[in-house]
């Protein structure tokens, strides 16, 4: 199977939210598309984190109280991220070296334009086209 780059496979159905977002609407984002994340941007929709369903499991734990607890304070800051014109092969290593599961896609100039997940991968491989069928799930985050 011939390697493709990213751009063939990532998502470009993405959910995002601001920093300032409380976590119980940002888990109803995910719940609701049934995701296992959600993109961080800031105003000109440039990354600026990333929150996964992992990250809820601390935001469970430790908050107090719930209803005020903004997606800041437990998104990843220091995103893993690819270009559309990487190649899949690349994308994969990099989700194994940092053992995650969402990679999500920048442009320079344009900020944020798309997500690959294990699962995009996975369908890659297994039947030799773009998934785009169902929804991304994972849960590590490239930190």
């Amino acid at each position: 199977m011939e390697d493709i780059f990213v751009g063939r496979i990532m998502s470009t159905s993405l959910h995002t939210v601001r920093r300032d977002t409380l976590v119980e609407p940002a888990g109803q984002v995910m719940r609701e598309n049934d995701i296992g994340s959600v993109i961080v941007v800031d105003s000109e929709n440039h990354l600026a984190g990333i929150l996964t369903t992992t990250d809820f499991v601390d935001i469970v734990a430790q908050s107090q109280p719930k209803a005020e607890t903004t997606v800041e304070r437990y998104m990843t800051e220091d995103v893993v991220t690819v270009s559309a014109q990487d190649s899949v092969r690349d994308a994969a290593a990099t989700m194994l070296e940092h053992g995650c599961h969402h990679l999500p896609v920048v442009d320079e100039d344009e900020g944020v334009i798309g997500i690959v997940t294990t699962t995009d991968l996975a369908s890659y491989l297994s039947h030799g086209r773009t998934p785009h069928s169902g929804p991304s799930i994972g849960t590590a985050t490239c930190r």
